[in-house]
């Protein structure tokens, strides 16, 4: 299936792209109702958020709401604001995720994963109704795969698929963190990809995930439903409508 993007809907200026993530956030903010099932995302963008909505739970302009976390630092965060937090299997359908992105094609596909929860967030982000998408312009990219590629593979596979991705041409990289192998929440490692400029992205996946020990990459094709991307001269909105 494929889709169209809306037109762009222009909202409210900002100063600096730091101010402009956070009017993102704020602006996701207000998609967000009491009695809300909500799915949390990690990274920068996300953070900020996390820490308006704590605020709003707080001081009670926002009630009853229960959050799944895309990741324990997340999940940390959200606590640390009053924010109830759920095991996503008690809350198998969400109304909302908000999430950010690391790259953002002209279609609302979605490459993520880079801070290191990519399975944790396409699972929740699966579960949602609805994905809103914030990020700044810098993410926006003509075609997806302009910047490392996060691929998630059980340890025990992760030395065999970092030879045979580098025979195949991809030019993985072991993810270190602090001078010691990276390790996700769920117990994995992360290989970095450098995909070819010459192939889309749905196609060099599908070649990724037949080989036994990937357990999922960072390719978001359909699960986002819109997107407010920060920008030097405002936030725009993109909506994604099926044709």
């Amino acid at each position: 299936m494929r889709y169209r993007i809306r037109d762009m809907e222009e909202l409210p200026v900002a100063t600096d792209l730091k101010e402009l993530k956070i009017e993102a956030a704020r602006i996701a903010l207000g998609e967000i109702r009491s009695g809300m099932r909500l799915g949390l995302g990690t990274g920068s963008t996300a953070e900020e958020l996390v820490r308006l909505l704590g605020a709003k739970v707080q001081s009670g302009e926002l009630r009853d709401l229960q959050a799944a976390c895309t990741s324990v630092v997340t999940e940390r965060l959200a606590t640390s604001f009053s924010i109830p937090i759920r095991p996503i299997e008690e809350l198998p359908e969400l109304d909302l995720a908000i999430d950010g992105a690391d790259e953002i094609d002209p279609e609302l596909r979605l490459v993520k994963g880079r801070g290191g929860a990519l399975l944790r967030e396409k699972i929740v982000e699966q579960a949602a109704k609805r994905f809103i998408v914030i990020a700044d312009e810098t993410k926006e990219v003509p075609r997806l795969g302009v910047g490392p590629f996060p691929v998630e593979v059980v340890r025990f596979a992760s030395k065999l698929l970092l030879d045979r991705f580098t025979t195949l041409g991809w030019g993985p990289k072991l993810r270190m963190k602090d001078g010691a192998v990276f390790v996700t929440d769920e117990g994995h490692h992360t290989l970095d990809l450098a995909l070819p400029a010459n192939r889309d992205i749905a196609d060099v996946v599908n070649d990724i995930r037949s080989h036994a020990g990937v357990v999922d990459t960072g390719f978001f094709p359909t699960e986002a439903t819109e997107a407010l991307i920060a920008t030097t001269t405002g936030v725009k909105r993109r909506g994604r409508g099926k044709g």
